[in-house]
């Protein structure tokens, strides 16, 4: 929960780096919500269209630290942000940003600042 107050409060800072955790937990976060909105709007008696525009509000609001926290990744690992368009390469595309998400820090200082690990370790 920590990782994902904290990609919150980098609302809309591009530049350094995020951790895998960080970017993981703020995937896993917002997906936990819009299921949640999805399954339990319903069960509650909420209008479709209550429920519709909770959800659109809802993922508006994260839309910003999202992509946020997905270019502070990809500068982990020191790959630019414009790497984000790779998914709009037929097939391969979207499972090639998903390893490099999933890939391990550069270790040490790269040109988009330092490591995060390392600077909580010390």
């Amino acid at each position: 929960m920590n990782y994902y107050l904290s990609a919150l409060k980098k609302y809309a800072v591009f530049s350094g780096r995020s951790q895998r955790a960080e970017y993981w937990y703020f995937a896993l976060f917002t997906n936990i919500i819009n299921i949640a909105l999805a399954v339990i709007g319903p069960i509650a008696g909420y209008n479709p269209t209550v429920l519709m525009s909770l959800f659109y509000l809802y993922n508006l609001a994260i839309m910003i630290p999202g992509l946020a926290v997905s270019i502070r990744r990809l500068h982990d690992i020191g790959k630019s942000g414009w790497m984000l368009l790779v998914p709009l390469i037929p097939l391969i595309g979207p499972i090639w940003l998903l390893v490099l998400m999933a890939t391990d820090s550069n270790p040490g200082d790269n040109k988009y600042g330092p490591n995060p690990k390392e600077a909580r370790v010390a």
